[in-house]
């Protein structure tokens, strides 16, 4: 049973393409699987999440981040009553415009992509799911109903001021409400990358030797966590330990989300999604003092791991990458694959090349932009780099 508050797919405000619904799914349900049968979603096995494909095989990719951010959003969602398949599509869907090598990728694009309009992941991945995926016979990109898009373009929060390109030229078109804030299935994936990053970044620094259980041990809530298995499990060794104290911190950061949220929904009493959307404030969210504590943890992440000498190292040679590959296809654009070359016979402007050149790199994985940049530069920039372990010992 949805709640009133719920998006239903009976009242879905449909697709910029109308199309027969399906017999056996519902128009959300049916976005989901395109997200998840799209070029773009595979790709995301290669992408990073924190450190780069060479580094490890047990790391967190963005396929797999993603996977987990659907999981804890279908949990949440369920237990407010809101629609799993749209807060499961949202989040599956929320990484797709990430470049090559995370955000160190994302920031040498958006500084290349300056004069012509600057890049932003969540605008690019509205533009794959509207554009840039190029299967289906009667339309470009996947043709999603307006509540997966308008998730994806505003889990966040309502977008104002300067819209990057990506944005504005879609709402144009297919107005999203871009000034208001997104439906409660998608404020319910937004929370779930927060608290789905948050834990397994923990796990991977671990797992990379950058801190120690025992710096974990001493952390907000975590300390809370790490007692409690102590005192449950006296003798537990140190791996089962730590995973046992994490699980428990997994579930701290979604019941606190969950109560604030059915806090929020009492006093708010929306009875349509429109109400959730015209609130002015997030509905879904963590309590002030659970998100004061989490800023400790985040900083400490940020120091320790997302600028650890290892990363920082990596994150300067995949900059070169990018920073590389992108003024070669801009002089050399006959060297782009055959089918990008069709839309590069069609622009007739500097900024219209900029755009499908950044498109191009955009989509690339770790691994492929390496490939490309080695047989073009002849240069292998990760050759005999230090993985984050070697570096912390």
């Amino acid at each position: 049973m949805l709640a009133s508050f719920a998006c239903d797919p009976s009242t879905s405000r449909g697709r910029l393409y109308p199309e027969e619904e399906s017999a056996h799914r519902s128009c959300f349900q049916r976005d989901r699987d395109r997200i998840i049968h799209s070029s773009a979603f595979r790709r995301l096995k290669h992408k990073t999440q924190v450190f780069i494909e060479h580094e490890g095989d047990y790391f967190r990719t963005r396929l797999t981040h993603s996977i987990e951010v659907a999981q804890v959003a279908r949990t949440m969602a369920n237990t407010l009553g809101l629609n799993q398949e749209l807060a499961e599509a949202i989040a599956l869907a929320h990484d797709l415009g990430h470049t090559p090598f995370g955000h160190t990728g994302e920031d040498a694009m958006h500084d290349l992509m300056a004069p012509y309009g600057g890049f932003d992941h969540n605008a690019q991945a509205l533009r794959i799911v509207t554009s840039l995926e190029r299967h289906y016979a009667e339309w470009d990109g996947l043709n999603l109903t307006w509540e997966t898009l308008e998730g994806i373009a505003k889990h966040n929060g309502p977008v104002t001021g300067d819209l990057p390109y990506a944005l504005r030229d879609y709402d144009a078109q297919h107005d999203l409400e871009l000034y208001t804030y997104a439906s409660a299935e998608a404020q319910v994936a937004a929370l779930s990358d927060d608290i789905a990053y948050n834990n397994h970044d923990l796990h991977d620094g671990l797992r990379a030797e950058l801190f120690s259980t025992d710096e974990l041990a001493e952390m907000p809530i975590l300390k809370e966590c790490f007692a409690e298995v102590d005192k449950r499990y006296p003798d537990l060794n140190y791996y089962r330990r730590r995973h046992e104290a994490l699980r428990r911190f997994f579930g701290v950061l979604v019941t606190d989300v969950l109560a604030v949220t059915q806090r929020n929904l009492a006093a708010l009493d929306p009875q349509s999604p429109h109400d959730i959307r015209m609130a002015g404030r997030q509905i879904v969210a963590f309590s002030d003092p659970l998100w004061q504590d989490l800023k400790i943890i985040r900083q400490f992440l940020f120091t320790r791991m997302y600028r650890a000498p290892s990363v920082v190292v990596m994150r300067e040679k995949v900059t070169q990458v990018v920073r590389e590959l992108f003024p070669y296809y801009m002089a050399q654009p006959d060297q782009l694959p055959k089918q990008w070359r069709k839309d590069v016979a069609e622009v007739e402007s500097e900024v219209a090349l900029a755009r499908i050149v950044a498109d191009y790199i955009a989509g690339m994985t770790d691994r492929f932009a390496l490939q490309e940049h080695r047989r073009i530069f002849d240069i292998d920039v990760v050759e005999g780099l230090m993985t984050a372990q070697d570096i912390s010992k």
